[in-house]
């Protein structure tokens, strides 16, 4: 009897000295303001950097920086978490860490990459001290506009058939909005301008758009207006045209030389100042309603109609205008371009193109400190009053000079110019692969954000390439594939730079997402339009939609996804807004997800964690310490009920928790009933309709 007593006894002292398992999963940190604070510091401020853990679970926790190594101190427990802290002023470089775990005799590891007992150092986490994104620009609903395709709003400045020659054939005026691109459609023009914005503000203003951000608007002869002409003026086919003279060219004539109506309108410097006067009445009622504006900055190259090339002889002899390179050996403009054939001259054809276009002359910045210094005064123009333009999207950006060394030089100094002329302004450049070396505080505040958004969004939900030009069976429904690139790719873009990335599902460049949803390889060079509009899937658009809303960045509408709008890559996914034709169930379902998105501010800035994941299934939250919302996706064919673990986020396990469905779309449609959902121990048991999105909500009680 006495053994037995003494065995019970031993075994009740093991119990009670056991420490539970460690647990992985409650090990949390990241760049938010609730485990960085603050998010944004100075060179020697100090900043309380956090760490969480299970309560009890750990026997100490440490922040490592090189070769210090800083004890944490637990500063608050709740809900089942211990939350460790330490304070560590800001050196004047670049501030790099990672969290050190001891449990036991077992030592782990913390960092941008999750737990690991191996330290890989570019997944550390990094501050940037004096690296501030515009506060506006975090989270923000913005909306692209191609402008020659969302409203027509003054038909007295549309481009006429035949006004000039562009590639080798006149001009066309579009007189059916809702034709589709043609396959070369690059010199139709349906109209759009901006009066047809304007007019659209209340629409756009109702959609909960706070950002509008504009393709091109600089004078230009193509409909994209990606080969700028004048850099110093608004085209008068967006704005406004009040002297308006001269002939149309011939049926055979190319020579644009004799483009007397088109020579007038883009030269003319009264009608030049109408559509910059306009334009600035434009940004003005933008601001007045608390919206804001982007525009389109192209300056890697021009294009071959540029008055400093003039290769069409728009300018030759016109009062005003000196003569472009092209034309004379002796222009003051010669050393903005690399020409091969110093002999070349009078019409010398061998400049630089970029990537070979002729159409599209390369500036030769490293060539001419003039060039150099007028970009930079046209960066700071259009910011400064009377425009006052809310920031730059730079295309190809890191594709400007002939170096890596000369493009990061530039970019530093461009920095420099727009945000002292502007400090609020935001620089946000268009970039494929990995954008490290501009976000390093001095040069971009964020990018087009392809990488960490748009692609694996794409290959999860439809397995399709962003352009439709490749499906993949691999990468369809393949959510470790998802997440494992979101990890990787974010990683490059720190939380500043995350929280302003401009996350598209689709854009001017790449076909339409509900086209990629029918899963069809294709491009109008080979295929129908209409083959781009059969069997599209509405219900994995606001799968998509649903995810767009609730991701961190800043969500951003292309014109017309919101009323289901098709297209291939371009042209065709420039077709026009249709005006009077939308889908009504889409629009609404984007103006309540716009809604919700602005609604719950822990969407534009809070944490966020992976918290269940299977084939064509995923589910993750967004969170501070009092706030949660839950998004779990289903993008199979059938319903399934899931037992899913959310305590990650911050859901109590010590006891039960009430969420409200916020919405749930499914394929029958898209339900907004406030049902409350329990949620024992940390854990819900949630039903997933065929080709769902549920959104839940939950509020500490304090």
């Amino acid at each position: 009897m006495d053994r037995e007593k003494e065995d019970i006894t031993k075994k009740m002292q093991y119990i009670l000295n056991m420490r539970a398992v460690l647990n992985k999963n409650a090990l949390f940190s990241d760049g938010t303001k609730y485990y960085r604070n603050p998010t944004e510091p100075e060179p020697g401020e100090k900043v309380k950097i956090s760490f969480r853990t299970q309560k009890n679970n750990v026997n100490s926790v440490y922040l490592v920086s090189g070769d210090k190594k800083y004890k944490m101190k637990v500063y608050k427990t709740q809900k089942g978490f211990d939350y460790y802290g330490t304070r560590i002023t800001m050196p004047d470089q670049v501030f790099r860490y990672y969290f050190e775990i001891h449990y036991g005799w077992i030592t782990c590891y913390y960092n941008g990459h999750g737990v690991s007992t191996e330290i890989h150092e570019r997944e550390n986490f990094e501050i940037y001290p004096g690296y501030h994104t515009p506060e506006w620009a975090k989270g923000a609903v913005m909306y692209q506009i191609f402008v020659d395709r969302f409203c027509n709003g003054d038909k007295e400045n549309d481009v006429e058939t035949g006004e000039y020659s562009y590639i080798g054939a006149h001009t066309e005026r579009v007189s059916d909005w809702s034709k589709t691109p043609a396959a070369m459609g690059v010199r139709e023009f349906y109209g759009g301008d901006l009066k047809g914005i304007m007019d659209k503000l209340d629409y756009l203003e109702d959609l909960g758009v706070e950002v509008l951000y504009l393709n091109p608007v600089f004078v230009s002869p193509s409909n994209h207006k990606y080969d700028c002409q004048d850099y110093d003026y608004v085209d008068p086919h967006y704005g406004k045209i009040l002297n308006d003279s001269g002939g149309l060219l011939n049926e055979n004539d190319h020579d644009n030389s004799h483009a007397e109506k088109y020579i007038r309108r883009v030269t003319d410097k009264q009608n030049l100042e109408a559509g910059n006067e306009y334009f600035a009445e434009l940004v003005e009622e933008l601001h007045k309603r608390g919206m804001k504006i982007i525009l389109d900055g192209v300056f890697n190259h021009c294009g071959s109609f540029n008055k400093w090339m003039d290769r069409e002889r728009i300018y030759e002899g016109q009062e005003g205008y000196a003569p472009g390179a092209y034309v004379s050996a002796d222009s003051p403009y010669r050393s903005f371009f690399d020409f091969r054939d110093e002999n070349g001259w009078p019409y010398n054809t061998s400049y630089d193109g970029w990537w070979t276009h002729d159409t599209l002359p390369k500036l030769n910045y490293e060539g001419s400190r003039q060039l150099y210094d007028y970009i930079l005064e046209v960066a700071r123009k259009w910011v400064s009053p009377p425009y006052n333009v809310d920031g730059w999207r730079l295309d190809v950006a890191a594709d400007l000079g002939h170096t890596n060394e000369f493009n990061h030089q530039f970019w530093k100094d461009f920095r420099k110019a727009v945000k002292e002329a502007n400090p609020e302004a935001l620089i946000l450049a268009e970039h494929y692969g990995n954008p490290e070396g501009w976000l390093q505080g001095d040069e971009w505040d964020s990018v087009m954000n392809y990488d960490a958004f748009m692609e694996p969004v794409t290959w999860f939900l439809t397995g399709m390439e962003k352009h439709s030009d490749e499906y993949r069976e691999d990468l369809y429904g393949n959510s470790d594939a998802f997440i494992n690139a979101m990890k990787n790719h974010m990683r490059s873009l720190h939380m500043s730079a995350l929280h302003t990335a401009m996350n598209e599902l689709s854009n001017h460049d790449h076909s339409r997402f509900l086209t990629r949803t029918n899963r069809t390889v294709g491009r109008v060079s080979y295929m129908s339009p209409e083959a781009a509009e059969r069997n599209v899937d509405y219900a994995v658009m606001r799968e998509a939609i649903a995810i767009q809303m609730t991701w961190p960045g800043a969500p951003t509408v292309y014109y017309g996804d919101e009323a289901g709008v098709c297209g291939f890559t371009d042209p065709d996914n420039r077709r026009t807004y249709p005006w009077g034709r939308e889908n009504k169930e889409l629009l609404s379902f984007y103006k309540k997800m716009i809604a919700i998105h602005k609604k719950y501010k822990i969407l534009r800035t809070g944490s966020l964690k992976f918290l269940w994941n299977d084939y064509q299934g995923l589910c993750y939250g967004r969170f501070s310490h009092t706030e949660q919302i839950i998004v779990a996706i289903n993008n199979r064919e059938e319903g399934r009920e899931i037992l899913m673990e959310i305590w990650g986020a911050g859901i109590s396990r010590l006891e039960e928790s009430v969420l409200t469905v916020l919405i749930q779309s499914t394929r029958e449609g898209v339900t907004e009933k406030e049902e409350k959902i329990t949620a024992k121990a940390g854990s819900v048991c949630l039903y997933m309709p065929p080709k769902s999105a549920t959104i839940l909500y939950h509020k500490d009680i304090l």
